[in-house]
């Protein structure tokens, strides 16, 4: 299940999400770049291992993903993610985007000791409404309490790739912006970790995979590809593998996706 934030943390905080594994069985998952971070919390004793020996922490963040990442989920568990905006790391906690590319950090190294608590909380937290309204209260505390000066740039900058459904390049923010080449370059990769380029490239793939779940039977792929850019089939193919390993018909028919960008291989 999908939740919005309150508008006022809407600049930091995408939404979030309460996803259920529903086997007991070893499960290998898949994630991929949607362009956010985020922030996880398992529960019911679930345990996530980049291989066998390797566990994941209970509560951890992961940045940017430069390439899909396979993790293996051991028993049955429930997830909380907090989706951020792409730069919402970095107004939270000033944290470097491009330092945490590809990189998964247990929560109380960026949080501290607070984390802790609300980790704790949110595991005695029956009700949704009531998990939601811990999450909202943790970080309109650290909204406050950081209380940055408002960037102008980069919000302009993110919105104008995503209102172009990411069918832009970096010359055209440059005359959009009025900004140097090297200064966008220099913003997108200290607050959203990734290059205005590759930024670009996941929203267009994921323009593509709206298309694609809300398709009509009579709508081909080939049509879809074109509607979101792509050159043709070939194009499509080739680029989705980059992103995610896998063909969009295995996608669509060789995965359980629980969520968009977070799905189990068959």
């Amino acid at each position: 299940m999908q939740i919005l934030p309150p508008k006022e943390l809407s600049p930091y905080i995408k939404h979030y999400l309460f996803l259920e594994s529903n086997s007991c069985q070893y499960q290998k998952l898949r994630l991929f770049s949607d362009g956010n971070t985020g922030m996880v919390f398992l529960h019911n004793q679930g345990h996530l291992s980049t291989n066998q020996n390797h566990y994941l922490p209970t509560s951890f963040l992961y940045g940017q993903i430069s390439h899909f990442q396979d993790v293996c989920l051991i028993k049955q568990t429930s997830f909380i993610v907090v989706v951020f905006q792409p730069d919402g790391l970095y107004k939270l906690l000033g944290l470097s985007a491009h330092e945490l590319k590809d990189q998964i950090v247990p929560t109380s190294d960026a949080f501290g000791r607070p984390v802790l608590a609300l980790q704790e909380t949110l595991m005695l937290c029956q009700l949704l409404t009531d998990k939601v309204y811990t999450l909202n209260n943790f970080f309109y505390e650290l909204m406050f309490q950081r209380n940055t000066p408002s960037e102008n740039l980069l919000p302009v900058l993110l919105q104008y790739v995503i209102q172009h459904k990411g069918l832009c390049t970096v010359e055209q923010l440059v005359r959009y912006s009025g900004y140097t080449e090297r200064h966008i370059e220099r913003i997108f990769g200290q607050q959203v970790g990734v290059s205005p380029k590759k930024f670009a490239s996941i929203v267009q793939l994921h323009t593509f995979l709206k298309l694609l779940r809300s398709r009509s039977s009579d709508l081909s792929l080939t049509s879809i590809a074109y509607e979101s850019g792509y050159f043709d089939q070939s194009h499509l193919i080739k680029i989705f593998k980059k992103h995610t390993g896998i063909t969009p018909t295995e996608y669509l028919n060789g995965t359980n996706r629980i969520a968009v960008n977070f799905m189990e291989l068959k």
